[in-house]
């Protein structure tokens, strides 16, 4: 009887897991998770600590006892120490005991990324947090109950930056956001980010973009927060979260050699260079349909898509990682920004011609009561008419997700921004016209671009 071993219980291990066990019901599966919280949603975080959802325990995907229902071994608070692939052996600690040897036909890594911390001094002082875990939110949650801040400073504004803004400001706190770049949401194009800045500043959050933090200083009861250029505020709770990195080092130090960011290369099947040895997830490299190559891009729905394939191939199966495209949405108050593919500068590094058109139309027949304005930015090639990304922004009830999603699966088959216009979508007045704004979209960038031509 086969044993599937895998290091880490988020999704990418979960999905491993489950798969696995589908693929082969006799194969023994050990699950080691380092914590207590396996398969527990970390993008829930934001909206468990802004208080919308109430109980903790329902940001987990899969109970317990689920999850060993599915026939699955989970050994919480255990850490691998070492892998050791010349005898498929593993090294192990559970906390408090004894390290000990376990043994595998198959491993997969799915030790998954940890937050950025950045160099910046007095990071280390109490009311200074990171957040990425479950630990992590029960450590600011608790800070906000005893100590009842009234100020936030947070440094970044990406998507957790963002989201944290808001839940913040959902609280009741009186909310700052720092960002080293010209715009906040730097994955989406600087003119959405102002827009974006706009909409914070509507919301009661103040946004300082183009500053780099030096320094986090006590003063009195308060933290100073101080950067260049000329950056100085005083606030009761610093939130730092400035992007993450791949967990690598149990990889690289059982042989193999770390890839872009110092993520593990692994191949479609998400097999690594050693033999039996797969890994998934934000640990890893990720195949980019467009880009043909990899590339290192951290997102939840594609760690379950790769724990899925490892798990099969590692219970013998034959499948293939189909790539991503980096599609991606966040909600900031009751707005939503999403995007997938290229954009611009990212497209002409990759080779193409790429051209960004922007257009606005109403999510669904403006007579209907409570139409909402979408945003486009769609950019294709001029040379060939394909498209190459999408961008949007609108009311978080304008279905900006789902239509966002429509672009992912025409960029998935490769399809022109002329293509876009044949495809059989819904109609209904309430919920769209009878040309729906994707389409739309297309059919501006078609008339300001006219691919193909010359000149």
């Amino acid at each position: 009887m086969a044993h599937l071993l895998i290091i880490g219980g988020s999704d990418a291990g979960i999905s491993a897991a489950l798969r696995a066990r589908e693929m082969d019901p006799t194969a023994t599966v050990t699950m080691l998770v380092a914590d207590a919280f396996p398969n527990y949603s970390i993008c829930g975080l934001p909206f468990y600590l802004s208080g919308e959802v109430t109980d903790w325990h329902q940001l987990a995907h899969r109970t317990l006892g689920d999850i060993e229902a599915a026939g699955i071994r989970v050994r919480l608070k255990t850490r691998a120490l070492a892998i050791h692939p010349a005898s498929h052996t593993v090294e192990v600690q559970t906390d408090g005991q004894t390290p000990e040897t376990v043994s595998y036909d198959k491993l997969v890594i799915g030790t998954g990324a940890a937050p950025i911390r950045p160099p910046i001094p007095g990071v280390e002082q109490p009311g200074v947090f990171l957040l990425h875990s479950m630990e992590d939110s029960f450590r600011v949650a608790a800070y906000l109950d005893t100590h009842q801040p009234q100020r936030a400073l947070i440094i970044g504004a990406g998507y957790i930056g963002l989201e944290m803004a808001d839940a913040l400001r959902h609280r009741g706190l009186a909310v700052t956001v720092a960002e080293q770049a010209p715009a906040v949401l730097p994955t989406v194009d600087p003119s959405f980010g102002m827009r974006l800045e706009t909409h914070l500043t509507d919301h009661g959050i103040a946004v300082r973009t183009g500053v780099r933090v030096e320094r986090i200083l006590r003063a009195g009861d308060s933290l100073r927060v101080a950067g260049s250029p000329t950056f100085s505020e005083d606030t009761d709770l610093v939130l730092v979260v400035v992007g993450v990195k791949p967990v690598a080092d149990l990889a690289h130090e059982a042989g193999l050699t770390l890839g872009i960011k110092g993520a593990i290369p692994v191949d479609r099947t998400m097999a690594t260079a050693l033999p039996d040895i797969y890994a998934a997830g934000d640990c890893v490299e990720t195949y980019h349909r467009l880009l043909g190559a990899p590339t290192y891009l951290p997102l939840g729905t594609t760690a379950h898509k790769q724990g899925r394939v490892a798990g099969d191939n590692a219970a013998g199966g034959d499948a293939h990682f189909a790539g991503s495209l980096g599609t991606q949405v966040v909600k900031v108050f009751d707005w939503a920004i999403a995007r997938t593919g290229f954009r611009d500068q990212e497209a002409r590094a990759a080779g193409y011609q790429p051209e960004t058109v922007e257009f606005t139309a109403w999510d669904h027949k403006a007579y209907y009561p409570g139409a909402h304005e979408l945003t486009f930015r769609l950019t294709g090639d001029r040379a060939t008419g394909r498209l190459l990304g999408a961008q949007m922004m609108g009311h978080w009830q304008a279905a900006v997700a789902k239509r966002i999603d429509f672009f992912a699966m025409a960029l998935y088959h490769q399809m022109t921004v002329a293509q876009c216009l044949e495809v059989d979508l819904s109609y209904t007045p309430p919920l769209g016209s009878p040309w729906d704004a994707v389409q739309m979209a297309a059919e501006h960038w078609l008339r300001v671009v006219r691919p193909g031509r010359s000149g």
